[in-house]
């Protein structure tokens, strides 16, 4: 049988613009009635945030990034130096993971933070009452949040069932977009979590529950929204 050169396949593929090696996963939200109506009420508090604001109202979005590891390289970094780039040791020692909730404030663009031991619906209350405490003069908490097991176990639900203080809006499935708080995550791990090396799992709390009051310092703002009911 006749073969054909790896490198006239190569050629072929790249006249082409073929990329067969590579595949992109993507999520596709239903848009039906039940969606409409749930991300319309999100986009409500982001257009009337202001308003809100007030009449001593806030719009509070939360979300966590789970099993933050705390990696410490075997070799120290080689800082970045004139005609070399930063160089990392490719081993690494594994002290343990935590998980990272936030709390962002759309209407000024401060955030909390918190290390949970868990992701579970008993550490999520837990900071679900910390913002509570933070932000206790609002007359009332719109708060955003997707469908993690935490958010939607019947033991959270009862808990926002006894305290109305809290309107809590959930967003769609495969919507989790909606959530600011996911922007603030991407924006918070760019600034303190990429390049962070941690000696043990407490240097990494530590790190994290110095981080965000920094940020706040430094970089809060509210996002610039533009995606409306219309």
């Amino acid at each position: 049988m006749e073969s054909i050169h790896y490198t006239t396949i190569a050629r072929i593929l790249d006249a082409a613009s073929l990329q067969p090696h590579r595949c992109r996963y993507w999520k596709t939200a239903t848009i039906d009635e039940q969606f409409t109506a749930s991300a319309a009420k999100i986009l409500w508090c982001y257009e009337q945030v202001e308003r809100l604001f007030d009449r001593g109202e806030l719009v509070i979005c939360i979300d966590e990034k789970p099993n933050i590891q705390a990696l410490a390289r075997l070799v120290p970094t080689q800082p970045m130096r004139s005609g070399y780039i930063q160089r990392r040791e490719f081993e690494y020692k594994r002290h343990g993971t935590t998980n990272f909730l936030v709390a962002f404030n759309v209407y000024n663009g401060k955030m909390w933070g918190g290390c949970l031991d868990a992701n579970d619906h008993e550490h999520f209350l837990w900071g679900v009452r910390q913002v509570g405490h933070r932000y206790r003069a609002a007359r009332r908490i719109h708060l955003i949040i997707d469908n993690g097991p935490s958010h939607i176990d019947h033991h959270t639900k009862a808990y926002f069932a006894a305290h109305p203080h809290f309107r809590v809006l959930y967003t769609p499935a495969h919507a989790s977009w909606l959530n600011q708080a996911e922007l603030l995550l991407r924006a918070f791990t760019d600034k303190y979590l990429d390049r962070v090396e941690a000696e043990s799992r407490q240097h990494l709390i530590d790190h994290l529950n110095a981080s965000w009051p920094e940020y706040n310092q430094r970089f809060a703002h509210p996002f610039n929204w533009s995606w409306t009911r219309r």
